[in-house]
């Protein structure tokens, strides 16, 4: 008898939102009727077709980003990081996510953002031959992320 593997201390796909779904079968209308004065009705359903597949094929790639910390390594998109080499994690509410991913840039740091979510969390990289300075993982939930990347992270000796 095998027992599972343990559950993610936390685990989020940044999938894309409803409106924006709601938006592209908007746009997807609008470019039928169009396309249906025009064309004979069968070129107008293959077009239409065509473009809701793409908008699925797009909304599902972008969205299909996840952030997870599990087994003692952090995964946002497809970065990869153990936790020991993890430093300071700090949670960003929308302005603070804003300034970070713009004035207060660092060009040399991961980022993971999404324009739908406003807020992340910031989590700095301490290991010496890795020159990315920090992570930047656009979240819904910010405090519970950097709540459960410091669970997961092995103790530092003091001094």
């Amino acid at each position: 008898m095998s027992s599972a593997p343990p559950a993610p201390a936390y685990r989020e796909r940044l999938s894309v939102p409803i409106r924006w779904w709601a938006q592209g079968t908007m746009l997807i209308a609008t470019l039928w009727l169009a396309v249906f004065v025009a064309v004979p009705p069968v070129g107008a359903w293959i077009i239409t077709a065509i473009a809701v597949g793409l908008m699925a094929a797009l909304f599902l790639s972008y969205g299909s980003a996840l952030v997870e910390v599990a087994d003692g390594r952090l995964r946002a998109g497809r970065a990869r990081i153990d936790l020991a080499h993890v430093g300071a994690v700090e949670p960003l509410d929308a302005e603070s996510t804003r300034l970070a991913f713009g004035r207060d840039a660092d060009v040399r740091a991961y980022l993971l953002l999404r324009p739908y979510r406003k807020r992340s969390v910031r989590v700095r990289i301490v290991d010496p031959r890795d020159p990315t300075p920090y992570w930047l993982i656009s979240t819904r939930r910010p405090t519970e992320l950097a709540a459960a990347i410091e669970a997961a992270r092995p103790a530092r000796p003091r001094g």
